[in-house]
């Protein structure tokens, strides 16, 4: 099995993902984010991107939650490249 780390931006819909950490360069989005489910060994979904691709949504703890594709950006993820 081989992880390769991105952003979460980056997936396709359906990946599955697990958090690695968050990178944001504001700490009340970072803070959000963590309020939101968004931590360190959690797994995330991708399920789809809006019809202009902004927001994302994921699945995240049994809900699904939408995020800005910035906010995504700044959440490192690590996926199994053999899926």
């Amino acid at each position: 099995m081989i992880l390769s780390k991105v952003t979460l931006n980056t997936l396709i819909p359906g990946e599955r993902c697990v958090i690695e950490r968050i990178e944001s360069g504001t700490i009340s989005v970072r803070q959000r984010l963590l309020e939101m489910g968004l931590t360190k060994g959690t797994n995330v979904e991708l399920i789809r991107f809006a019809p202009m691709g902004d927001p994302i949504e994921i699945s995240v703890r049994g809900y699904r939650l939408s995020l800005r594709r910035v906010e995504a950006e700044s959440v490192i993820v690590s996926k199994n490249s053999h899926q």
